[in-house]
């Protein structure tokens, strides 16, 4: 039923039901809306996967639209929200795979303690009959519930697909009418499917394990696990690169700061080479100071004692001459009194 409502949606619209009134108020969904399935968005949606298998999860509640998928996919944001979308798609794919597991274990118990249940018996042949006529019957059905919608017919579409379930009704209990016991001999045994957790008879005929390879059980089970292998295998991919990076912006940094220390201990070398060549320059000018200074107090040493040798004599003949009455060349007047010398 909710195929072909997502057939006409696509053909006529998910307005198509709304009366005046309600379409002013309608919003036109978008590929961001709530309403649209994250999973389908990333990848698939579980709730596709087992349709009218023992593993139905029923419906999906949310909207699969492939041209809402189409605008995404064409959108400037799709990397960032694909990453968002693919975490929620894991984390609802490991919850399935948490509960698949579950029963594996669970069978494997009842392997190991010899109960081995039953494969579902066949239909007969007068059942099989009737069930090909009803599945010919809607498939027929479909067809012209398609052709109605592409004319805009739909209340005859919608007429068609009320017969459609009722079919499928037909159909169901076709099936659940089986009451032929199958009698598995006792030499054969019952094996465990690890990837949906089916049980097998071991060593079946090729047919049939093919058929079981090929169903939609297996296979959507297969997807699941493969999609939680390759995001975790990205996820750890990505943190490796993360790790590498961050080793070679450590390694780029500590090499910078090793270049600025030998350039700062270059830079301080030849400040200490400088500074040693003016302080020896110092010392040298201190030194020719001092020996000038030496020099200069050893002449004066010798000219004081030299003139204290044979100064005392020339000061005394001076002082004798100054106290002399003839100054001069001229001699006093007897009338003029002596100076005191």
């Amino acid at each position: 039923m909710d195929l072909q409502r997502a057939m006409l949606d696509e053909l006529m619209g998910a307005d198509r039901n709304l009366t005046e009134e309600e379409r002013k108020d309608y919003k036109e969904i978008t590929w961001d809306s709530k309403e649209v399935c994250a999973y389908y968005m990333a990848r698939f949606c579980p709730h596709d996967l087992f349709v009218n298998t023992k593993s139905d999860i029923g419906p999906c509640d949310r909207v699969h639209d492939p041209k809402l998928k189409e605008s995404f996919e064409k959108s400037p944001r799709h990397d960032v929200n694909l990453a968002k979308f693919e975490a929620e798609l894991a984390q609802r794919c490991e919850k399935l795979v948490m509960e698949l597991d579950r029963r594996v274990r669970r069978g494997r118990e009842r392997l190991a303690q010899g109960d081995e249940p039953m494969p579902p018996p066949p239909l007969s042949a007068d059942k099989s009959e009737r069930l090909s006529v009803v599945e010919e019957k809607i498939k027929n059905l479909l067809v012209q519930v398609e052709a109605l919608g592409e004319v805009g017919k739909v209340d005859e579409a919608q007429a068609l697909m009320k017969k459609v379930d009722e079919l499928n009704a037909e159909k169901a209990l076709i099936q659940c009418q089986n009451d032929k016991v199958l009698v598995v001999p006792q030499e054969k045994k019952m094996a465990l499917c690890e990837i949906c957790g089916s049980f097998l008879v071991a060593n079946d005929v090729a047919e049939r394990t093919q058929s079981h390879i090929t169903g939609k059980q297996h296979i959507g089970y297969g997807m699941v696990r493969d999609y939680i292998a390759e995001y975790k295998e990205a996820k750890e991919k990505a943190r490796e690169e993360e790790r590498l990076a961050r080793e070679k912006e450590a390694g780029e940094r500590r090499k910078l700061r090793e270049k600025e220390h030998e350039s700062r201990s270059g830079s301080g070398d030849r400040d200490r080479y400088h500074d040693r060549d003016r302080e020896r320059e110092r010392d040298r000018h201190r030194g020719r100071e001092r020996s000038r200074e030496w020099n200069g107090r050893g002449s004066r040493d010798d000219w004081r004692t030299k003139n204290g040798r044979d100064g005392g004599r020339d000061r005394h003949r001076d002082r004798s001459r100054s106290c002399s009455p003839v100054r001069h060349g001229r001699r006093g007047s007897p009338r003029s009194p002596a100076r005191p010398c």
